[in-house]
């Protein structure tokens, strides 16, 4: 039989988890959040009695407790059950926060529970019951022993790849899942502007980038980078990076930076894939770096 869990936050995330979880087997023993309506919206959807706005109030039965709260209210929840006697004996305790470490979790003199953390690397942008939203994304997973064993097959019950990190490095991973999703919207609305100031715009400029950027991710996949690399700083052409520094000049001023930025950036990776001289490279960081 599997693990009984409870849902602290219903954000979500906890909401998914809760749905998903407990049509693979795993009983539930109920949500909490600190809005009643919330915990029983939540309880609503996923099918359950048992909610509350306290959250130790549906936490002792649970061998498994997921807080699932926004980050800045992780370590304070968890001190409020610990502080009720809200824990199981040997229960697990995992947020599924990005950035924080499972540490967070780990301050009791008592203990008494394991912690650790289960990060589904996925955009949760609305909630959806028609379609699992783990399967087949990394899980990333981190914490004492018996943490990490329950959250790895938590991972592979929901369908997703799991992926065990090191709990120092939790936050630079972090930093590099932001960069992949969140900084990937914010160049798409630098390109889209460049776009505009070109007299393209809306969904028409949408639908020239897009099957460029998803050939480009197609091509890191297959032969990765710096190989994927293509462009005017790949072949060092230094005209037309001055052409379009003139250009934004006049048009999109505001953009020169990040345009330049990126590419200083992209230098190193035209001369590790072996298409860029020396001397064109430095040519290019002198436009780049004025």
């Amino acid at each position: 039989m599997k693990p009984s869990f409870a849902i602290v936050g219903c954000g979500k995330v906890g909401t998914s988890l809760a749905w998903f979880l407990s049509r693979r087997g795993y009983p539930l023993v109920g949500v909490a959040c600190k809005h009643l309506e919330s915990a029983k919206a939540a309880a609503r959807i996923v099918g359950t009695d048992i909610f509350s706005d306290k959250a130790w109030e549906v936490t002792p039965l649970a061998d498994i407790v997921f807080i699932t709260t926004p980050d800045g209210a992780i370590t304070r929840t968890c001190e409020d059950i610990l502080e009720h006697s809200g824990f199981k004996e040997n229960a697990v305790v995992l947020h599924c926060s990005g950035s924080l470490p499972s540490t967070i979790l780990s301050f009791s003199p008592k203990g008494g529970y394991h912690t650790g953390s289960l990060h589904p690397l996925q955009s949760f942008a609305s909630l959806k019951t028609d379609r699992n939203p783990f399967r087949d994304i990394i899980a990333a997973v981190e914490g004492d022993t018996t943490a990490t064993a329950a959250a790895r097959d938590i991972a592979k019950d929901l369908g997703a790849v799991c992926l065990e990190i090191k709990t120092e490095a939790k936050s630079l991973y972090h930093a590099s899942a932001v960069v992949a999703s969140n900084y990937l919207v914010s160049l798409m609305d630098l390109s889209l502007q460049l776009m505009a100031s070109a007299g393209i715009t809306g969904k028409d400029a949408i639908g020239v980038l897009y099957p460029l950027v998803k050939g480009t991710l197609g091509n890191i996949e297959k032969v990765g980078i710096p190989e994927a690399l293509t462009g005017p700083v790949s072949r060092g052409d230094t005209e037309t990076v001055a052409d379009h520094l003139k250009e934004m000049d006049k048009k999109t001023p505001a953009l020169i930076p990040i345009y330049k930025s990126l590419g200083l950036h992209t230098i190193q990776l035209a001369l590790d894939k072996g298409t860029l001289s020396r001397d064109k490279a430095e040519a290019i960081e002198s436009l780049l770096s004025d």
